[in-house]
């Protein structure tokens, strides 16, 4: 191919059979010549923007118009396939008469494949007022555009048109209609557009079930991929990356297992999406040593995968040995990512590894160029809160480039509730009344800090408060996985067919602990409780009603994992650690914060979380 580009653009072009003078207009037929040997030389450039923009100066010093549609069309189509700047094609295209249909779809194409897919939405209006009608390969591409864009209403017009020109049967046209409705957020409509499919194919099971796990229905996901089985659908890479998200947005560890055996069975696992997928899965069930396995037996890693288990070890509260495997990417020359840094800085942070957090962000932009966002800011606050330097975490919030959000100031709130530091939870408050006014874990923090102090009037007043801003506490929940069941557990729930034998296990378990020196930690409890007295109230926490649930039903020995959606409170972190000793349990609870891996009396948190 480098020969061919050679003789025709690089020779001299006296001794070539196309050469004119400039001073005359060419022979219309040498023209022609020159305008097939550009598009021929255009159809063989496949890897190079360089080359397709020399061929472009070439046509145009040997007078071939680029307002010709043919060299117009080959031109946009080499620049949309090489993925060149979308401002190049649209320069040709302004300049070309009477583009055709291929020419409109590969410039709704470019667009949509694109950082930014808006414009494809106004070249289809632009379209539909030349008098161009749409074929087969419009709307798959124009559907691409607006999933990416998740602009639904639009999405809505384009599905009534593709109705109203009959495109709506054909199969590709239907699967990007699913995919926009799952990109969209739109599970319902997404869903009653699979049921109506006559005839459908892995590309449409993989979208409307990545459609449920991408939109927190982890549930309907599963059922589906059990629906798929059945009608003997065979499931790709892509269907499993969506099934692990869901078990692990779940904790359904061993559900996950049993498709990790099914990837290695059919061959998956040398799939680097779906391996990053699992790798991810056993971080985020708290399964570390799996999720390490995982690692060293890929044969391919991307940045991604690094970044997955760095992070999964920072969670789980492995900060050394996330830090110690951030300086092996760095011994190999790899080159971190922004997502990489957020791991190891939230390593050092719930580690307590103050002066290395300070230096591993200097680093970042010093070293790798990488402009600080407010994740890694957040994670810096957070550094100085855990290690109780509140009055610090103010001052750097005050001094940072970047306008600090409502996760910064919670964060500082929630330092401020556990080192009693009053006057800054009222400022940090204000800040996130106007940020998130209805965020109820505000309200249940500065309530909690009054209580500490016991200064109940001003608990009452923040309870009032929430009421009369119609603000509901988030109730708290727990999720265990057993057989192939995912259970859920709230406070005093007894909606469970074993619920008498569970609350009697918990009275046990309560008598047990206290005679192991456990006194129940009742501090904040008529700050977040008020019906209930408060030892009863702590005992009956979801997670310690989802840990006796798991005590009754698997043999002794046997690991329990928990998730729960909100963090884990005082005094079930002080019971739990008891619990592990006493019944000889590894216990995982996945908090909304981290994990914590209770063994023998102790957690991985070091009671620093």
């Amino acid at each position: 191919m480098h020969s061919k580009f050679s003789l025709l653009l690089t020779s001299n072009p006296r001794n070539h059979p196309c050469f004119f003078s400039s001073s005359l207009t060419p022979p219309e037929n040498t023209i022609l010549n020159i305008l097939k040997k550009c598009i021929n030389l255009l159809q063989l450039c496949a890897s190079s923007n360089y080359k397709l923009r020399q061929i472009h100066a070439f046509s145009i010093r040997h007078g071939v118009s680029i307002k010709d549609p043919d060299m117009g069309k080959h031109l946009i189509f080499t620049s949309v396939s090489l993925s060149v700047s979308m401002s190049y094609a649209s320069r040709i295209f302004s300049q070309i008469q009477d583009p055709n249909i291929f020419t409109w779809n590969t410039m709704i194409r470019g667009y949509a494949e694109s950082e930014n897919p808006r414009p494809a939405v106004h070249l289809y209006r632009e379209m539909h007022a030349s008098s161009v009608e749409p074929d087969t390969h419009t709307y798959p591409f124009l559907l691409k555009a607006i999933s990416k864009s998740a602009n639904f209403r639009e999405g809505e017009v384009i599905h009534a048109v593709t109705i109203r020109n009959g495109f709506e049967t054909l199969l590709f046209v239907q699967n990007t209609l699913l995919h926009m409705y799952a990109a969209c957020g739109e599970t319902e409509s997404a869903h009653q557009m699979f049921e109506l499919m006559t005839d459908r194919d892995l590309v449409a099971w993989n979208s409307v079930i990545n459609g449920f796990a991408l939109n927190g229905r982890p549930n309907e996901a599963l059922t589906l991929f059990r629906e798929m089985r059945l009608e003997g659908v065979e499931p790709d890479g892509f269907t499993m990356v969506s099934l692990l998200s869901v078990c692990a947005e779940i904790g359904a560890l061993e559900l996950g297992r049993r498709v990790h055996a099914h990837m290695w069975k059919v061959g998956l696992l040398e799939n680097l999406h779906a391996s990053n997928a699992l790798l991810d899965l056993y971080a985020k069930c708290g399964s570390i040593r799996e999720a390490q396995k995982v690692f060293s037996e890929m044969h391919e890693k991307n940045v991604v995968s690094w970044t997955s288990l760095i992070v999964g070890l920072a969670v789980n509260g492995f900060g050394e040995e996330a830090i110690e495997l951030f300086k092996e990417l760095e011994r190999l020359g790899l080159m971190p990512s922004e997502i990489t840094f957020v791991g190891v800085l939230y390593a050092c942070s719930h580690c307590g590894m103050l002066d290395e957090g300070f230096n591993y962000f200097k680093r970042m932009k010093r070293e790798y160029g990488i402009e600080p966002r407010i994740e890694h800011y957040g994670c810096m606050v957070d550094l100085l809160a855990r290690a109780g330097l509140v009055k610090q975490a103010y001052d750097y919030i005050q001094d940072m480039p970047l306008r600090p959000n409502a996760v910064i100031w919670r964060t500082l709130l929630g330092a401020c509730t556990i080192h009693g530091q009053l006057d800054l939870a009222k400022i940090a408050r204000s800040h996130l009344s106007e940020l998130e006014p209805n965020h109820s874990g505000d309200y249940v923090l500065l309530s909690n800090l009054y209580a500490s102090e016991h200064r109940w009037s001003d608990v009452q007043m923040v309870r009032r408060s929430m009421l009369n801003d119609g603000v509901k506490k988030n109730p708290g929940f727990s999720l265990v996985e057993l057989g192939n069941r995912v259970y859920e557990f709230t406070m005093g729930d007894r909606s469970h067919p074993q619920s008498e034998d569970v609350y009697e296990l918990l009275g046990k378990i309560t008598e047990l602990l206290k005679s192991e020196g456990y006194v129940p930690h009742t501090a904040n409890v008529l700050a977040d409780i008020e019906e209930e007295e408060k030892e009863q109230a702590l005992s009956y926490h979801s997670e310690k009603v989802a840990i006796a649930f798991m005590l009754l039903n698997t043999t002794p020995g046997t690991p329990i994992r928990v998730l729960k959606n909100l963090r884990v409170c005082a005094d079930c972190h002080m019971a739990i650690k008891i619990i592990s000793k006493v019944y000889n349990r590894e216990i995982v609870i996945r908090d909304n914060s981290r994990f914590h891996h209770f063994n023998g009396g102790s957690c991985s948190c070091k009671d620093y979380w």
